[in-house]
C-alpha cells in the first residue's frame, strides 16, 4: 500500500503528516524551534502522542529525525522509504507558476529568483524541499502552491491601476495566498450546502488572515494581493494601506524603505495598534480589563473583515454561505459576533447559542431565517496538498 507525506517546512519548524492511499492519517507532527534553544518534537499516530526536547540544529536534521519516527516500529508507518509514493511540499509563493509540479532544478531556480515576494515562507520551503530530496532521492516531490486556487481570478480582480507594462514586464499583479485552506473550505462548505459548486466567502483567520470569494467553486477575488502583505489587518501585518505613508515616512523622517517594510510584516497589525500582542486572545483578555488600544485593535480587525466581506457579496451577486475558518475563525465565538453584526445590512443573521458553542468544530452558526448561512469548518489544508501531489503524479 503506497503512502502520501506532506511536508510545510517553516523558519524553524518541520510540520508533516504521512496519508494512507485512502487519505487517512497514519502519522502527523511538528518539530519546533530547530535551530533555538530547547527544539522539541510533538508526534502523534493512533491517538497516542510523543512529545520531547530534541537536538535539531537544522532541516536536515529535522527530516532526518522525522524519517527515523515514520520507521519507528511503535511510532510509524512504513517499514523503507519505498513505501512513500510521492511527498507533497507546501509552498507559499508560487509567481507565475500555476499549477502544482514536480520538483525539478528549473522550478526551484524559479522559485529563488521570487522569494523576495515571500520572504518570511518560500526560502524556508525551498530549503525543505532541498532537504527532502537528499533524503528521499527516488521519492517523487511535488511542489503545491497557496497561489494556486487563485489562477482562476478574471484580469479585473487580480490587475493593479499601475501602467500595464509593470504586470507585461515585471508580473506584478495579485496572486493571493492561503489557497489550499480557501479550496477545502469552500469544497466542505458545498458537502454541507448540498451544492457541488457554491458562492462562499471565505475567511481564513489565523496569524496571517486572507478572505476569498468563490463563485461557482472557483476563486474570483481575494485578500492579499502580489504579496501576503495586502487585505486585512493581520496579527503584524498592515494590510492595505495608502503606499505614500511610506515616502512620507522616508523623505519628512529620514526612514529606510527596508525598515519600513520589516516594521509592516512584522510589527503592525494586531501588534501595531494594540503594543501588546499579536495574539488576540490576549488582546481580548486586555480589551475586556479596558486597555483602549486592545480594544481599538480588535474593532479595526473585525471591522475591516466585515468590508472585504460585505465587497465580496456585491463581487458575487449571491452569496450561499459565509465560511469562518483557521485559528481566530475556529475558536473565537466574540469576533465572529463582532463581525457579522455589521452584516445584518446583507441578510446575515447569526444563532448566538449556536456561535458560543462552537469552538474548535464544524458548525452551522447562522439563524434558521438568515439569508445567507455562516459556517465554522476546521481547515485542511494537508489533505488539499496531498490529493494535489498525488494527481500530479497520476497525470
Amino acid at each position: 500500500m503506497k503512502k502520501v507525506l506532506v511536508l510545510n517546512c517553516g523558519s524553524s519548524s518541520i510540520k508533516y503528516q504521512l496519508y494512507d492511499n485512502n487519505y487517512k492519517t497514519l502519522v502527523e507532527g511538528l518539530i519546533e524551534r530547530i535551530g533555538e534553544s530547547e527544539p522539541r518534537l510533538i508526534h502523534e499516530k493512533n491517538g497516542k502522542e510523543l512529545k520531547r526536547d530534541v537536538k535539531v540544529k537544522n532541516h536536515k536534521q529535522g527530516i532526518k529525525l522525522m524519517l527515523e519516527l515514520l520507521h519507528d516500529d511503535e511510532w510509524g508507518a512504513i517499514k523503507r522509504v519505498t513505501e512513500i509514493s510521492v511527498v507533497g511540499h507546501r509552498v507559499v509563493h508560487g509567481g507565475q507558476m500555476d499549477k502544482s509540479a514536480l520538483v525539478s532544478d528549473v522550478a526551484l531556480g524559479y522559485l529563488e529568483d521570487f522569494q523576495i515576494l515571500a520572504p518570511l515562507h518560500n526560502p524556508h520551503n525551498i530549503t525543505g524541499i532541498k532537504e527532502a530530496k537528499k533524503a528521499m532521492p527516488t521519492v517523487p516531490q511535488v511542489m503545491v502552491f497557496d497561489t494556486e486556487f487563485h489562477q482562476t481570478m478574471p484580469r479585473k480582480a487580480y490587475m493593479y491601476g499601475l501602467p500595464y507594462q509593470f504586470f507585461d514586464k515585471y508580473a506584478v499583479r495579485k496572486y493571493g495566498f492561503h489557497g489550499m485552506s480557501h479550496k477545502y473550505v469552500s469544497l466542505r462548505s458545498g458537502e454541507l450546502l448540498k451544492k457541488r459548486k457554491p458562492n462562499v466567502i471565505t475567511c481564513h483567520m489565523g496569524n496571517g488572515v486572507s478572505l476569498t470569494a468563490v463563485k461557482n467553486g472557483e476563486s474570483v477575488d481575494t485578500s492579499m494581493g502580489m504579496t501576503p502583505l495586502e487585505g486585512v489587518m493581520m496579527g503584524t501585518r498592515t494590510g492595505d494601506f495608502d503606499p505614500s505613508v511610506l515616502q512620507y515616512l522616508v523623505k519628512r523622517y529620514k526612514k529606510k524603505y527596508d525598515e519600513l517594510f520589516e516594521i509592516a510584516n512584522h510589527k503592525s497589525g494586531l501588534l501595531g495598534i494594540s503594543g501588546v500582542s499579536k495574539d488576540m486572545r490576549v488582546i481580548h483578555g486586555r480589551a475586556k480589563k479596558g486597555n483602549e488600544r486592545c480594544k481599538l485593535a480588535k474593532e479595526v480587525y473585525c471591522y475591516r473583515i466585515a468590508k472585504y466581506i460585505g465587497s465580496y457579496a456585491v463581487a458575487l451577486k449571491k452569496v450561499d454561505a459565509i465560511v469562518f475558518t483557521a485559528g481566530a475563525g475556529m475558536n473565537a465565538p466574540y469576533l465572529r459576533s463582532e463581525i457579522c453584526d455589521y452584516l445584518k445590512i446583507i441578510g446575515v443573521k447569526l444563532d448566538e447559542r449556536k456561535n458560543k458553542k462552537a469552538i474548535g468544530k464544524e458548525a452551522i452558526i447562522s439563524s434558521n431565517d438568515s439569508k445567507i448561512k455562516v459556517f465554522v469548518i476546521p481547515t485542511d489544508e494537508e489533505l488539499m496538498i496531498a490529493r494535489q501531489a498525488v494527481d500530479v503524479i497520476s497525470k
